[in-house]
């Protein structure tokens, strides 16, 4: 145990203070820091001021019931920030009154039409220099207009509660037969549509990105300082005074905790950054709350991390062991590297539908379960032995890749010249037991 410390506290060490890892680390926290600015910079360059983008206009000379009825709408919408300017004349006044006072834009409401159609509802058209309509301003005044169109053509036949639940999108839901019967096994999500909120979708896609960078960087760190190690003949010296698996083991362990740094500092980089006021301002605009952040969720994926981690990194040491070159590295991690891009293809790519046949049975392979089963998790309907029995396959794999990686790296380590075959590395292994 003494020398396993030392080669961790030395892997670690040597890693932490080489110039790849300070500027590779440098390098992604600047652009993790730039990417949380990106909306503040879209803002502060498009957004214009923001007082005068709060601002529209609203002309209205025959129809001020309809006006007033968007302006009641659009004031009683929770964060409501758009203040309505009124506007009379012609287009020629409108447009000057417009720029004398500097708003975003006015909603026109048309006049009265010509005899047989004064019953029709007038149409409505927003105006601006650009002739376009920001998304978010659209998104307040289409529900607003419909409303008002429903109390024009109702003509005080309906209730003020009859139209709000005209007014209301109908919604859809999801059920399983299961739970339609009350028959729902025990551990089944009862509120799967509390599910698909921002904060738990965020987070998945985190753990998921999170778990695929992490496995690739630190697998292939693994396996180069192996091959290095070994082409520079340092590992004959080294396999005199600590054993092959104790340096295998020790290796793996002091990259994880070279890797949990990295996490660390990019953790504390994006909740600088996320902290600062305008940042904050920015993103409430997205309904965004981080206190409804999933800890179970967070929970698992830490777990299903740290041991998917080991899977990996037990191999990448594995092969980088049997390779004497470091230019044949690159293409004996290709089948590892192929392993972790399924893993990570198949659980972004099926989001949005978790449920499906491929995450189930992808989430009991232990190469695809980290994060397969983190989706299913934090977006689908899973029930917990299913978790539990994930769990166990995945640390049984551990156990049996473990094994066969030492029997392979105590054999590779001390094998020179072209990389062996499997049939070479087979009788080699035979001579020694682990």
């Amino acid at each position: 145990m003494n020398r396993l410390g030392t080669v961790i506290g030395f892997t670690f060490k040597n890693k932490v203070r080489t110039k790849s890892f300070m500027i590779t680390t440098l390098l992604l926290a600047l652009l993790m820091t730039i990417g949380i600015h990106i909306p503040f910079f879209i803002q502060l360059f498009t957004g214009g001021d923001s007082d005068s983008a709060n601002k529209i206009g609203i002309a209205a000379e025959d129809h001020p019931e309809i006006a007033q009825q968007i302006e009641d709408y659009v004031s009683a919408l929770p964060d409501n920030e758009l203040q309505f300017v009124p506007l009379q004349g012609d287009t020629a006044a409108l447009n000057k009154q417009a720029q004398d006072q500097d708003l975003a834009g006015y909603l026109e409401i048309a006049p009265a039409g010509p005899q047989g159609t004064e019953n029709d509802f007038p149409s409505v058209q927003y105006v601006s220099k650009s002739g376009s309509i920001p998304a978010d301003l659209q998104a307040s005044l289409q529900p607003a207009i419909e409303n008002a169109k429903t109390r024009f053509i109702a003509e005080g036949a309906l209730s003020d509660e009859q139209i709000k639940q005209l007014t209301t999108p109908a919604q859809l839901t999801a059920i399983s037969y299961e739970k339609l019967s009350g028959t729902g096994t025990e551990g089944t999500d009862e509120g799967q549509g509390d599910k698909f909120n921002p904060m738990n979708f965020i987070t998945v896609y985190v753990l998921m990105t999170l778990f695929f960078f992490s496995a690739m960087l630190t697998g292939n760190m693994i396996a180069s300082e192996v091959t290095a190690e070994k082409s520079s003949r340092v590992m004959e010296i080294l396999i005199t005074s600590v054993s092959p698996l104790t340096q295998m083991f020790g290796k793996v362990i002091g990259v994880f905790l070279v890797g949990l740094v990295q996490i660390g500092i990019f953790g504390v980089t994006i909740a600088i950054n996320l902290m600062l006021p305008y940042n904050r301002d920015v993103l409430a605009g997205f309904d965004l709350d981080f206190s409804q952040m999933p800890l179970d969720v967070l929970a698992y994926g830490l777990i299903f991390y740290i041991l998917g981690y080991f899977l990996y990194a037990l191999l990448y040491a594995a092969v980088g062991s049997i390779v004497s070159r470091t230019e044949d590295l690159g293409q004996a991690v290709t089948p590892l590297t192929m392993l972790s891009l399924a893993a990570f293809y198949i659980g972004i790519f099926s989001l949005n539908n978790t449920n499906s046949l491929l995450m189930k049975i992808s989430s009991f392979v232990p190469f695809t379960s980290p994060t397969t089963m983190i989706a299913r998790i934090g977006l689908g309907e899973i029930a917990f032995w299913e978790i539990a029995v994930s769990l166990v396959l995945l640390i049984a794999a551990i156990f049996f890749f473990g094994w066969l990686s030492a029997k392979i790296y105590r054999t590779g380590v001390l094998m020179y010249g072209k990389r062996p075959s499997f049939k070479e590395l087979r009788k080699a292994m035979k001579a020694y037991k682990i």
